[in-house]
């Protein structure tokens, strides 16, 4: 593969990075707790980005004109993409939505109800958040318990999600439902999209070890959605999950965040035993092995991206991406916290150097290994779908899922 941009690649690169840099938001008025993911004026300047985005054309390049989309190759949006990180414009509010479950939504459906939701979250009028994991089915997302029986042109919904990103913001959720308990677990499963203000849903946030807020349970007590909220085929819910993961894992996967520059940055002013961390051989060699690991991120997403340019599907190298960006996250913020020393205690972002940021990520980092699929279902993936080996043995294939015994 040539990594080398053409002519007309350089020059859109250099196109948008002007155009960021004139258009960027202004956060200098934002102290840096406000600077935060998640608190009310950052998601406020997040949505500010998101609407400039949109109306000048740099909102989902790759979409369709009717879908709020600019009608763009995949390339465009990977460098538009890369020019936004490079200029510190990190902002996940949209991400679930644009990246996971609209482009799910967008492949499943072709009804107006149903596309009628796409351009408003373009436009940043609308979030979204997924509602798949519950209490007893984290990453096993075939396991799903929450129930939805049909009763006409309706469907009676009852059960527990968590872990849900962003729902107490969000505006629309997409919804996993066990619809057939007498098949088994990967079948009999149905895909909804709902507004969250749907009578009998109820959002209570989960308070991290962070600091965040951005993690969540949502309780669905006799909520009705029409038929026409479907996503897929009834019972064909699996295909849905699939296609939304994969998107999940290719996102993730991409890396963002800290990365080996910020820990350079922090070693050049950390003193060491003999001077600077930078200096440091034993840190030295680490960093070369970070930087390893980073330049694997990068080049897999490549990958990623040139399932996306050909109008495929990303495969598994999301989940190689993803698995080796959860171990770089905590690796880096474990390395960082040892070069600050006791300083490494302190998470003030007003008063932590380089405000906390290492500190943050650090409390944060943990969960990067569970959410999206856990290490171990990603190393899975790699061996059965990279690697060609033998699936793991599954005692419920064939079993009815009411039959699966559930320890109650």
């Amino acid at each position: 593969m040539n990594f080398d941009e053409s002519p007309e690649e350089a020059a859109y690169r250099a196109k948008v990075r002007a155009w960021i840099a004139d258009n960027a938001p202004d956060m200098s008025g934002l102290t840096p707790t406000e600077r935060r993911q998640w608190h009310d004026k950052h998601r406020d300047v997040a949505r500010v980005w998101q609407v400039t985005k949109a109306a000048a054309g740099y909102a989902c390049i790759s979409w369709p004109p009717e879908w709020g989309g600019a009608g763009g190759t995949a390339i465009e949006e990977a460098i538009f993409g890369q020019e936004e990180l490079r200029a510190g414009l990190q902002f996940n509010y949209f991400r679930t939505g644009l990246d996971m479950l609209l482009p799910a939504l967008m492949e499943h459906n072709h009804d107006e109800a149903s596309l009628a939701r796409v351009p408003p979250a373009v436009r940043g009028d609308e979030i979204w958040c997924q509602l798949f994991s519950e209490p007893a089915s984290g990453s096993d997302s075939a396991g799903v318990r929450c129930a939805a029986v049909r009763d006409g042109d309706t469907w009676v919904i009852n059960g527990q999600k968590v872990w849900n990103s962003g729902a107490q913001i969000a505006d629309y959720g997409m919804l996993v439902a066990r619809t057939n308990p007498d098949l088994p677990k990967h079948k009999g499963l149905t895909v909804f999209w709902l507004d969250m203000k749907t009578p009998g849903v109820e959002v209570r946030p989960i308070r991290m070890m962070s600091g965040d807020n951005e993690l969540n349970e949502v309780f669905l007590t006799d909520v009705r959605l029409p038929d026409s909220q479907r996503v897929g085929e009834e019972g064909g819910g699996w295909k849905v999950i699939i296609t939304t993961l994969m998107n999940e894992r290719a996102s993730l996967g991409s890396g963002t965040g800290l990365g080996w520059r910020d820990i350079m940055a922090l070693a050049s002013e950390t003193p060491s035993f003999d001077g600077p961390a930078i200096e440091d051989p034993a840190f030295r060699e680490w960093l070369a092995d970070l930087y390893v690991d980073a330049e694997a991120i990068r080049l897999l997403s490549f990958r990623t991206l040139t399932s996306l340019s050909k109008g495929a599907t990303p495969g598994p190298e999301g989940s190689a991406g993803k698995l080796l960006w959860s171990n770089l996250a905590q690796n880096l913020t474990d390395k960082a916290l040892d070069l600050l020393d006791h300083a490494g205690l302190m998470d003030d972002p007003d008063e932590a150097t380089m405000n906390g940021a290492f500190q943050h990520r650090f409390l944060w980092a943990p969960g990067l290994r569970l959410g999206g699929g856990t290490d171990e279902i990603m190393k899975n993936i790699i061996a059965e779908r990279v690697l060609g080996l033998p699936g793991d043995i599954r005692v419920d294939k064939n079993v009815p899922f009411r039959e699966i015994p559930n320890g109650r």
